[in-house]
This record gives C-alpha cells, structure tokens and sequence, in this order.
C-alpha cells in the first residue's frame, strides 16, 4: 500500500503534510503535490493533515491512475520538505470539481 495525492490538491497545495512525512516522499509542482508511491513508507500520518483531503490510501476504488499520476511527476518535480503558505486560491479551489483542467506540469520550487 502506499498514499497518493489527487485533484483535490490543485489549485490548494496545502504543504501541512510535508512536515510530518518521515521520509520526505513528496513533490512539488507549481499548483500541487505528489506522493513518490516507491518512497512511501505508508504510515499514514500526512493523511490526517490535509485540509483539502487530497490525501488517499491506494487501496480505495478507482486508484490505480493516481498511483501512476503520483509516480510520474515525483520524478520530475523537486522533492518539498519544508511547509508553505497555500496557494492563494487554496479557500476558494477547496473541494472544487473539475480541477484537471486547471492542473500544471511545471514543476515548484522545492524545498
């Protein structure tokens, strides 16, 4: 098992979670976060942390493309350890749907 991030954290970026990850699996991108699906140790402790819930266990219906999602853009995007101030829209995107198409591949900072 491991976790993954979905859409529910584009647009958000909520970092809550990167501070509490043992590991430091997660990724950022310009507009959300990704979990290393390889790296994850599935303890479960960044789940609790996300407001937007974007957090899930991959045991859950349906998420086998977040697997894969998550696997393909932590190899592209730097490794984030440090907690961030939400993305501006964070309140407003929060529990949007649709946010797909809002979603950018560039890859964040870091850090």
């Amino acid at each position: 098992m491991t976790y993954i991030v979905n859409d529910n954290c584009i647009a958000c970026k909520y970092t809550d979670c990167v501070e509490v990850c043992p590991v430091d699996c997660f990724y950022e991108g310009e507009n959300m976060l990704v979990i290393h699906p390889d790296e994850c140790i599935d303890c479960g402790v960044c789940e609790p942390e996300c407001p937007a819930d974007a957090i899930r266990p991959d045991t859950e219906p349906d998420m086998e493309k977040w697997v894969e999602f998550n696997r393909k853009y932590s190899e592209i995007w730097p490794v984030i350890i440090t907690k961030k101030d939400p993305l501006p829209t964070a309140e407003e995107m929060d529990g949007k749907e649709g946010k797909m198409e809002l979603f950018s591949e560039n890859p964040g900072e870091g850090g």
